[in-house]
């Protein structure tokens, strides 16, 4: 095949008349030259008609093309396109990447002369101009140059972000009258001088439509043969440029459409061959083959999106329309996603989301019989708050028809970022009940009593909405009952009534704030609710917000809000950058609380209920089970250092109950699997170990409580952390039915979640009181012969060992009762043993 040409033709006496005097000049003056008589017609005098013209604006001001937005995720390391968004497809490119076989056919056809004149054909225009007088069409005659500057005002008017400014101004660049003929002579005449004919042609062939929305010969090659503009060939060439006459009449993507294609591409490359671009070889050859194309649609929207990302393209977009740095008003941020060429470079890791998406495919079908199944799970980094993955077990679809199993409500997200309102999250919530624990100087060895029974909701302090009153009586999971229990037990077991029984102990607003600034937020955009009930997890909360709350714990109490966009470029030469929202990280606990917290939730994982979510991996990892009433909702979250997840299965509407289903346990092979995966790609390492702080036993002094009424004394003996028994009556000078005393005594300093015994006075005194000997420095053996001695009968003597500086070990450094104090000769005695 013989070398294109793409240079004007040579001994053209007009082409070098005009090299010598500058053809825009000279395009100019003959322009004007021609308007006089045709405007004198009209009725204007000749040196009106060349001031007009003259007077007409010569600059057209060339803005930027509209570009589409692409969206890129991380695969294997490198940036991978998974989405566009676009009004206009356009790929701009420049001059040496478009085929001369394109510029050719381009010049053939539209412009012969193109080379030759300066903006305007003169002999062309005044044919023209003058068919526009008689007829008042005002088309024809148009040059490359005049169908560019036409192509710009067009553009500069749908790149108006108001929908009725736009309309306006396109339809002043639009309208069919002498006038705009004239103004677009003039500006290409401007043009002209301004620009080489290479720069004028690359503008042109970007800016052209090719029928739809595709724009540009880019974009054309693309979609319609699936190949770059440098790679079509002849005859595709020529069909693209074919398309540019009457752009939808002649689109490939129309079956219909490809016999009149294939009548104009044979006319383009008769001209091609006319003007010597081709020759007789290459037309025929070219004549005889068929319009093939390959049509080639792109991913445009978030349903076309690829790489199982519709659903976190679709978090992308909302984070966009709901960000003021992408625009003032969210028309403006919609307007400018679609036209700016924003290059957005996305957190999402493609190898990891395609892994969880095929997990949850295997594991959670998109409907059920039974109900309607949701499910969503979200990994977000540790310490940057880049969202690795985000899949859901139903398809995309944003269209008015929905099938069973599609829906464009991502269940991942909150409200303003994907349509749904949040799940409840059970017992999860109760990591954040046991950061404040920790916060307030209690330590996980700390004991409650974790005994059925009813709580007064007047004794829950709330600094927010104040308390209320009536009786609230949670159960356990099972009807499991406990007893005294530590935090980790209650932790690790995920007892409710000893949550319950802690949280009685604390502000309820501080649990919501605690919650709230690890970013577990309700989904619905309210304040999270502080009630009660909410530490056993009534907030509707999405998965992201569990996921961001699990990672900033895993991060030494850092939370960082999570992000979905790393940086954004333009798609102009420059690779101008352009401002993202970043992560706003915060200490939202502190790390040694973080730390106590990521303990108790190793725990969970090593021996708890959530062991079946356990990696076997070795790397640690921490874990936290939740579930509603029922199993309506069921969740697992947790975290490495290096990532958290949040796996939600449960109902969308409804409530039917998974565990009925035997759907309870899902959520752990979602989070094992997901985990697993990411384990291997992002590591991890140990967890920092809690301090003494977080590790201590709790120790409360018991106070004197002699006189109050025993609900009193029982009431404040619990809000310590004690448990309560209530003894035999005993005589005293208190009133009968108000408290004797107690049992460790008052004023002693005892581990909390130890059973104090209440003795109500009986108010009669007994003959046989006795005064309780001085056992100290005694031996256990001989404390008891001593009390023997002192009358002592059917009273149990208990040993509790203490640690004394003072008095050697193994002798009693004190006894309750005290030395001294009258009491009956049937009371338990307990006395305290030095330990050394």
């Amino acid at each position: 095949m013989s070398a294109p040409n793409t240079t004007p033709a040579t001994g053209s006496v007009l082409a070098n008349l005009l090299g010598v005097l500058g053809m825009s000049g000279i395009a100019g003056v003959l322009v004007a030259a021609m308007v006089t008589p045709l405007i004198a017609v009209l009725g204007v005098t000749a040196n009106s008609s060349i001031k007009l013209f003259e007077d007409l604006p010569s600059y057209l001001e060339i803005g930027a093309l509209q570009q589409k937005t692409e969206l890129y995720a991380n695969q294997g390391g490198q940036p991978v396109k998974f989405a566009e968004f676009y009004a206009q497809n356009r790929e701009s490119v420049s001059y040496d990447q478009i085929s001369p076989n394109l510029v050719n056919a381009a010049v053939a056809t539209e412009d012969p002369r193109f080379y030759e004149h300066g903006g305007v054909d003169v002999i062309s225009a005044a044919r023209a101009m003058l068919m526009s007088v008689m007829s008042d069409s005002g088309a024809g005659a148009s040059t490359i140059t005049m169908q560019y500057v036409r192509n710009v005002r067009v553009q500069t008017a749908e790149n108006i972000p108001d929908p009725t400014e736009r309309e306006i101004a396109y339809e002043q660049a639009t309208e069919v009258n002498t006038g705009r003929k004239l103004q677009e002579m003039r500006l290409a005449i401007g043009v002209d001088k301004e620009y080489s004919k290479e720069e004028i042609l690359q503008g042109y062939l970007n800016i052209a439509l090719f029928g739809g929305t595709i724009y540009g010969v880019e974009s054309a090659a693309q979609y319609y043969f699936g190949k770059s503009a440098a790679d079509v060939t002849l005859p595709e060439a020529a069909s693209l440029i074919a398309m540019v006459q009457e752009p939808n009449a002649y689109r490939l993507d129309i079956e219909e459409n490809i016999p009149n294609n294939q009548v104009r591409r044979d006319y383009v490359l008769m001209r091609m061959l006319d003007e010597g671009k081709i020759t007789q070889e290459e037309h025929d050859e070219a004549v005889a083959t068929p319009v093939t194309p390959n049509i080639t649609p792109s991913n445009h929207g978030c349903q076309n999106a690829g790489g199982n990302a519709q659903y976190f393209c679709d978090y992308v977009r909302n984070v966009v329309l709901n960000n003021a740095a992408f625009g003032e008003t969210q028309q403006e941020r919609s307007f400018n996603l679609q036209t700016k060429g924003y290059q957005i470079y996305t957190t999402l890791d493609l190898d990891l989301q395609d892994s969880a998406q095929a997990t949850m495919n295997a594991n959670v079908p998109a409907t059920s019989d039974a109900l309607q199944l949701g499910s969503g799970a979200t990994m977000v980094e540790a310490g940057t708050g880049k969202i690795k993955a985000m899949v859901q077990n139903t398809t995309f679809n944003e269209t008015d028809q929905t099938a069973p199993g599609e829906t464009s409500v991502n269940y991942n997200t909150d409200y303003d970022y994907g349509g749904s309102t949040g799940f409840q999250v059970g017992s999860t919530y109760k990591i954040f009940t046991l950061a404040e624990w920790l916060a307030t100087g209690h330590s996980l060895n700390s004991a409650v009593n974790g005994a059925n029974r009813a709580f007064n909701l007047i004794d829950f302090k709330d600094s927010c909405n104040g308390s209320d009153g009536g009786t609230w009586s949670p159960g356990n999971d099972g009807g499991q009952k406990v007893g005294n229990i530590t935090a980790l037990q209650a932790t690790v077991q995920s007892v409710n009534t000893a949550y319950v029984a802690m949280a009685q102990q604390l502000d309820q607003c501080r649990i919501r704030d605690t919650a709230m600034a690890l970013g577990a937020h309700r989904a619905d955009g309210q304040m999270n609710e502080s009630n009660p009930a909410a530490i056993l997890g009534t907030n509707q909360i999405a998965p992201l917000s569990m996921a961001t709350a699990v990672a900033g714990l895993a991060n030494n109490g850092i939370s960082c809000s999570p992000i979905a966009i790393e940086s954004i470029t333009l798609s102009d030469e420059a690779k101008t950058a352009v401002d993202v929202p970043p992560s706003t990280c915060q200490q939202a606990v502190s790390s040694d609380t973080a730390a106590g917290v990521n303990s108790a939730m190793q725990a969970v994982v090593s021996g708890g209920t959530a062991s079946a979510s356990n990696t076997g991996t070795g790397i640690p990892m921490t874990g936290k089970t939740g579930s509603t009433d029922d199993y309506i909702q069921t969740w697992m979250v947790g975290a490495t250092t290096k990532v958290g997840l949040a796996v939600w299965v449960g109902n969308v509407e409804g409530n039917v109950s998974l565990m009925s289903l035997g759907m309870n346990t899902i959520r752990h092979t979602l989070f094992r699997n997901i985990m697993t995966t990411a384990m291997g790609m992002y590591g991890g390492d140990a967890f920092t170990p809690p301090g003494a702080s977080a590790t201590k036993p709790d120790m409360a002094t018991i106070p004197d409580l002699a006189g109050q009424t025993t609900e009193q004394a029982q009431a404040t003996l619990e809000g310590l952390g004690f448990s309560v028994a209530i003894g035999n009556p005993v005589s005293s000078a208190h009133p009968a039915g108000t408290v004797a005393s107690t049992l460790p005594s008052a004023n002693t300093s005892v581990q909390t979640g130890t059973t104090v015994t209440i003795n109500p006075s009986s108010g009669v005194p007994e003959a046989n009181n006795i005064a309780m000997p001085d056992l100290a420095g005694m031996t256990s053996a001989e404390a008891q012969s001593a009390l023997s001695a002192a009358g002592f009968s059917s009273g149990t003597i208990l040993e509790h060992p203490e640690a004394s500086s003072t008095v050697p070990a193994g002798q009693i450094i004190r006894s309750d009762p005290p030395a001294g104090s009258q009491v009956s000769s049937s009371s338990d005695v307990r006395i305290y043993v030095s330990t050394g």
